[in-house]
């Protein structure tokens, strides 16, 4: 998707949305696999959208006022076969504060709109959304609610792309204090033309409810068997049975680590009936008889025809295979006889019925070997059956697909990836080859592009490649180290230490087969990078190398040949990728080792920043008072603290090096920025001596100061504030600060700003500017100055470029964003902007400068 704006300076800008990174939320029922073959997934308030087939996140739909709990594609990939011929498909959302959206796919175009929010929806947060194609045109769904009650819809969907939807309320059921988490909808064989649902959740029972396409659902019965909390539940389409479509099976799955298959079938006359069930008594898969339904004139014997046991921890989703799209008898489909699991023991397993004894059994069993993983919460089918997907605790996606001729082959997917909270601060690396961001997930992520002939983006496509720390804190602040050597990090958390990271020889080779496609690795930098990987700690804190020459030892000092305690956590394994890396991969085998922590702060780091020669660092922490207020300085290298700069009063929120290294600008939640002139010759010739002094400190916001950044082309600087304005600075004389201008007040708080030189010659940039509410913009800023150097009046001409499209933005605080360091010619025409914010993403734009 791209945005085109013009501006007054007669150049026009382009933006082209070129990757978004985001996991997943950990909620069960979030993820929603269509007849589209796209998935749907919450990504924090945003609605993502991915395609299996490329693993990337193709848009995110704003909308949302609170964190998306389930989405539910009409159609789903159960009813693809009646999907052949629509040329919109839709989508459900539902989130935490009770809301439903509808959402439409135009397939011509592939845009999206937003159709409406559905009137009278619930009170409390949204658990499940469950729904069926009753006919081409039209569906019923129902939703489930923490506020004790569930909807039932009917949705007549519009016949051309942006028609009106008709949508109606049939009924709301009340289902007292223990709500329900899981829901089904089918059809009942036969032509009654009534609808079954099936609802479970906290009081361990199945409630089924019978009721017409008009509505007027009445409570049929309840099914005992389960003893703890229904999780799952899912209606099979009508098995054929000699020609006719007589009976629908209901799978259910619960926190008491069992599966259980439920028939309902259709009874004729009595004494047919008895008839029927005594011939079937005798084959081994013999069931226990439940309940009757009566639904008009037809009536419905259940009956338990089958227990799965296999999971050691609870099954949270249990999913029948879709239909394949073949004709079997008019518009009866071939129902498989295949369900899928996915449970908390890290497993999801595939269950088909002995074709002799009809005994359901375990067929197919995948899993995540991760230590850091806490299962699954929910497993899906593709429509065609060929691969599942799931998504599980650590916020991550894992597919696999049967690639197998004849046999079963199930071998692990591409699938995007991201971080799963609120995604503090990002880096680029010294050249740009990838960026490097950090999160409340307690992870660090490398994202890179990726050579590909296929992929859209001139040949390469981004993916994470690295996960270099995995933390036992909060991680709020990180800064690459610029300048000569070997890539290094530096990263802060919710501890009193900055911690030190070091690329590994692991990852080296890794980025150099991803960028260039290369096997011809720099000899020379072998020989200096003697650390092929990390290992992690036990408790996810130090980060321990791996040495090249090192010999791995099968019994460690306990004499516990390798098994896992408390204490120990098994060898990882670094390895080098010649393809993006899967979650298992990326959790365990990316680590980089900790060179250095560097002590000094009273409190949680809060942010960092490092100079342009890779010479200094500085940090910050959380402060109330001016004593834990100050910034440390440290000596790349020796890592010694070389400075203590001291102004203000509260936490500083953000730091950043003039382009030229001579100044430290620093921004704070006192409402003030401090200037610090830093001269520092004494790193040159090898001492720790520097000298520093406050150039100048002015209050000049009404609120919290969140941002700053320098003009690349000059000592200008911009800061952004909470009372909503971003106020233009210039440094003259090299002595006092004057205001240049302050730009229109904006709608939302300003949370992060990044300056980009596009002209030396006429001083021209942008400065991309972001904001609480998640929106971006970009700014054209020309710097006006006198021949002796000195600014002119008025000092600096600034229009609005471009505002991007809601589509493209965040849809909650942009936390951070950055200018790609392009090459160092004087003009720079086309240019990447990475931003992230606490929505969970990591957006990547190009902007294309006329």
């Amino acid at each position: 998707m791209s945005t085109t704006s013009n501006n007054n300076s007669s150049s026009e800008v382009e933006v082209k949305r070129v990757f978004i990174g985001a996991g997943c939320n950990r909620v069960v029922n979030n993820v929603s696999w269509g007849a589209s073959d796209l998935v749907s997934f919450g990504a924090q308030n945003a609605v993502s959208i991915f395609c299996p087939k490329t693993a990337q996140i193709l848009t995110t739909l704003p909308g949302h006022k609170a964190s998306v709990n389930c989405t539910h594609w009409i159609p789903s990939n159960k009813f693809a076969f009646r999907a052949k011929n629509l040329g919109q498909h839709y989508l459900l959302s539902g989130d935490a504060d009770g809301a439903i959206i509808l959402w439409e796919l135009s397939l011509a175009d592939r845009k999206w709109r937003q159709v409406l929010q559905l009137p009278h929806s619930h009170k409390k947060g949204v658990t499940c959304i469950a729904g069926i194609m009753v006919s081409q045109t039209e569906a019923i769904f129902a939703s489930a609610s923490s506020d004790g009650s569930v909807n039932i819809w009917e949705l007549v969907l519009s016949s051309s792309p942006g028609g009106e939807c008709k949508l109606s309320c049939l009924e709301t059921l009340l289902v007292g204090s223990k709500p329900m988490v899981a829901l089904s909808l089918a059809e009942l064989p036969g032509k009654s033309g009534h609808i079954v649902l099936a609802m479970g959740g906290l009081d361990s029972k199945i409630h089924l409810y019978c009721g017409e396409r008009t509505g007027k659902f009445i409570h049929a019965c309840e099914l005992k068997a389960h003893t703890d909390w229904i999780r799952s539940l899912d209606f099979s389409l009508p098995i054929c049975m000699e020609g006719e479509g007589n009976s629908i099976f209901l799978v259910s799955s619960s926190q008491d680590k069992g599966i259980r298959i439920w028939k309902m079938a259709l009874r004729g006359s009595l004494a047919n009936s008895e008839g029927t069930y005594r011939k079937e008594e005798i084959s081994l898969a013999s069931y226990i008889e439940g309940p009757v339904i009566v639904a008009g004139s037809s009536s419905y014997q259940i009956s338990l025809e089958s227990l799965l046991i296999g999971h050691e921890d609870w099954v949270y989703s249990v999913e029948w295979q879709p239909p394949s799209t073949t004709l079997a008898e008019g518009t009866i489909y071939h129902q498989p006889q295949s369900i899928l699991s996915a449970s908390m023991d890290k497993t999801m397993m595939i269950w088909q019925p002995e074709r002799k004894s009809g005994i359901w059994m375990n067929v197919v069993t995948v899993g995540e070997l991760s230590h850091s993983a806490l299962g699954f919460y929910g497993g899906h089918w593709s429509s065609d059956g060929l691969s599942i997907l799931a998504h599980g605790f650590g916020g991550a996606f894992h597919m696999w697909k049967n690639i197998g001729v004849g046999m079963d082959n199930w071998q692990p997917q591409k699938v995007p990836t991201g971080h799963f909270a609120p995604v503090t601060d990002i880096s680029w690396a010294k050249s740009g080859e990838y960026i490097l961001s950090v999160s409340h997930d307690q992870t660090t992520r490398i994202f890179a592009p990726w050579i590909n002939e296929t992929s859209p983006h001139n040949g390469e496509s981004w993916h994470e490649i690295a996960r270099p720390q995995v933390h036992g804190h909060d991680i709020n602040c990180v800064s690459i180290v610029q300048g000569k050597g070997n890539h290094r990090f530096v990263s802060g958390a919710d501890e009193k230490v900055a911690r030190v990271f070091e690329a590994s020889l692991s990852f080296l080779k890794t980025l150099n087969h991803a960028t260039f496609q290369n096997s011809n690795f720099p000899v020379g930098l072998q020989v200096d990078v003697q650390i092929l990987g990390a290992n992690m700690s036990a408790l996810g804190l130090s980060q321990k190398p791996i040495y090249v020459h090192s010999v791995r030892e099968t019994t460690d000092r306990n004499g516990n040949d390798g098994l896992d305690t408390l204490e120990s956590v098994p060898d990882a394994v670094p390895v080098v990728f010649i393809e993006p890396p899967i979650e298992d991969q990326l959790a365990y085998h990316t680590l980089w080792p900790e060179s250095h922590k560097l002590y000094g702060h009273g409190n949680e780091l809060f942010s960092l920043c490092c100079d342009r020669e890779g010479k200094l660092v500085a940090s910050s922490c959380k402060a109330q008072t001016a004593a834990v207020a100050e910034i440390w300085l440290w000596q790349v290298g020796s890592w010694k603290a070389v400075g203590s700069l001291q102004s203000h009063s509260l936490t500083v929120t953000q730091m950043e090096f003039s382009h030229d290294d001579s100044m430290l600008l620093t921004v704070s939640r006192d409402r003030q920025f401090s200037v610090f002139t830093i001269k520092r010759t004494g790193i040159y010739k090898g001492n720790d001596e520097i000298s520093y002094e406050l150039l100048a400190r002015q209050e000049a916001h009404k609120r919290i100061i969140w941002s700053c950044s320098w003009n690349p082309f000059g000592h200008e600087f911009a800061t952004g504030s909470r009372d909503k304005t971003v106020k233009i600075w210039a440094i003259e004389n090299e002595s006092c600060v004057k205001q240049m201008m302050t730009l229109p007040q904006f709608n939302s708080s300003v949370t992060a700003l990044s300056w980009v030189g596009v002209d030396r010659q006429r001083n021209h940039g942008l400065l991309a500017v972001g904001m609480e509410n998640g929106l971006i913009e970009l700014w054209s800023l020309t710097v006006k100055r006198s021949e002796d150097g000195s600014i002119a009046v008025p000092g600096v001409a600034a229009t609005l470029t471009i505002r991007l499209d809601p589509s493209m933005c965040h849809v909650s605080t942009v936390n951070r964003m950055s200018w790609r360091n392009h090459e160092k010619s004087e003009d720079c025409k086309n240019m990447l902007l990475a931003s992230c914010g606490a929505d969970q993403c990591v957006r990547l734009f190009e902007v294309i400068v006329d």
